[in-house]
């Protein structure tokens, strides 16, 4: 995240590259009857302003796994000539769990992937939602499982990921890390190798009906865990000139993870994830 601000203009170019991304997305699941829903700073800017976030710039949407399979068919079938879809699977050089559908032609390069070797466009966020445990151990077992695997698949492609840490904590946890990515380097450990754990975790329960699913490769592995029975049937609401579906309970969820949402932050606290590079296709980068 970055605590740098775009141009007006600027920002509001890439949140309408990404409005369209959507509404070309939403436009598939919508003809093939495909669940999905938006999710964290989506749902505060859907109910708090009808819109983005003002300085957000990422549009976050979850959907069931079986679901997600299916979109990603369908994306590949009929939205190829204009987007393309960057997750673990389609690219082993990227870092993160999450996939992004991606706008062809142009870059939208984090300062935390700079160095990644993969491209990297313009983009709406992905979260495939998987069946999670019931059992309290059983629960535990699972997400924090898929969260270490996770994380792993980071430090095998990023020596130094970003961290919130300061002064000698940042510096003993970047010197792990740096550790850590050489010796998977040294035993030929493979991006490949890692996420086939992670997702394997992920998906531990697909054959089995729960009361809970979610995506625990965030920040936290229980950030992204929803009751099903919080999340459906589905319910609209405007975000800018779409009305998008998110959880039946999205206020109650949003307040879980955020507490009162409905209070703008300081501005000290509005992080964006201004890019190393941004480029909406004619070759110009407008991030310096």
């Amino acid at each position: 995240m970055s605590s740098r601000f775009y141009e007006p203009e600027t920002l509001k170019r890439v949140q309408q590259t990404e409005l369209q991304i959507l509404k070309d997305f939403m436009a598939v699941c919508d003809e093939a009857g495909l669940r999905y829903f938006g999710i964290a700073g989506t749902g505060i800017g859907a109910i708090r302003h009808r819109s983005f976030i003002p300085w957000d710039d990422d549009i976050d949407v979850a959907m069931p796994r079986k679901d997600f399979d299916r979109a990603m068919e369908l994306v590949q079938e009929k939205l190829s000539d204009k987007y393309y879809i960057l997750n673990a699977e389609t690219d082993p050089n990227y870092p993160l769990m999450t996939t992004r559908l991606c706008k062809k032609g142009t870059v939208f390069r984090e300062e935390a992937l700079k160095d990644v070797d993969c491209e990297l466009g313009i983009f709406l966020d992905l979260y495939a939602y998987d069946n999670l445990a019931d059992g309290k151990f059983a629960y535990s077992r699972q997400v924090w499982s898929a969260w270490f695997w996770s994380k792993l698949l980071i430090l095998r492609t990023i020596s130094h990921p970003y961290m919130s840490l300061t002064g000698w904590k940042r510096t003993a946890a970047q010197a792990v890390c740096s550790f850590v990515n050489g010796a998977m380097k040294l035993f030929h450990i493979s991006p490949r190798w890692i996420y086939k754990r992670c997702i394997r975790q992920c998906r531990k329960y697909d054959d089995k009906e729960t009361k809970r699913m979610g995506f625990p490769c965030d920040t936290d592995p229980n950030w992204n865990t929803v009751e099903k029975v919080k999340t459906y049937p589905l319910v609209k609401y405007p975000f800018e000139d779409v009305m998008l579906n998110f959880p039946n309970d999205i206020d109650g969820i949003l307040r879980g993870f955020y507490g009162d949402y409905m209070e703008l932050p300081p501005v000290e606290k509005r992080k964006t994830h201004y890019p190393h590079v941004l480029d909406f296709g004619d070759g110009i980068n407008v991030a310096k």
